[in-house]
């Protein structure tokens, strides 16, 4: 008898672990190399700094970097339902200008409106927010300090989202 009940006290507790603790928000950064940090280690990408900026400001938040180098907004629109799990919260989208370099159809406006009716909010990052950033010598892809500055932008408008 004392066993099961030892058991029964264990599960109860075990239960309340598992239900009653508040998981993390998701938030997924879906772009292409400048999301992905070309050039730069993971944790100096703008996702990655942006979490730990998020977490500061004492929300429970995890960031999932699914940028991919050399991506297009059709690349991104095809793999949206296995990159964006259920429940994500917001979507930060960098369409990137692979699209015009590559002469492709630009799904942007498909993307958003995908994810709208999926529940999820967008915060878009254009390429007009690179500019003006340390950039590598490449002149495309930011420095881990350009990356810093980048998150640093973004961390209103995404805790806002987060908080609506």
């Amino acid at each position: 008898m004392r066993l099961i009940s030892k058991l029964v006290v264990v599960s109860a507790v075990l239960g309340i672990f598992q239900f009653g603790v508040a998981h993390a928000a998701t938030v997924v950064a879906l772009g292409a190399s400048n999301t992905a940090g070309k050039g730069v280690s993971p944790s100096q990408a703008y996702p990655a700094q942006l979490e730990a900026m998020i977490r500061a400001r004492g929300l429970d938040v995890t960031v999932i970097n699914a940028g991919i180098n050399g991506d297009t907004t059709g690349g991104m629109m095809a793999r949206l339902d296995s990159t964006v799990p259920r429940g994500t919260k917001v979507v930060i989208l960098q369409p990137g200008g692979n699209d015009m370099r590559r002469g492709t159809p630009n799904y942007t406006a498909a993307i958003q409106a995908r994810l709208k009716a999926m529940g999820v909010k967008v915060v878009m990052l254009p390429n007009v927010m690179f500019r003006g950033k340390p950039h590598q010598p490449d002149g495309m892809h930011l420095t881990p300090e350009g990356y810093h500055m980048l998150a640093q932008q973004l961390v209103g408008p995404v805790a806002s989202a987060l908080r609506n």
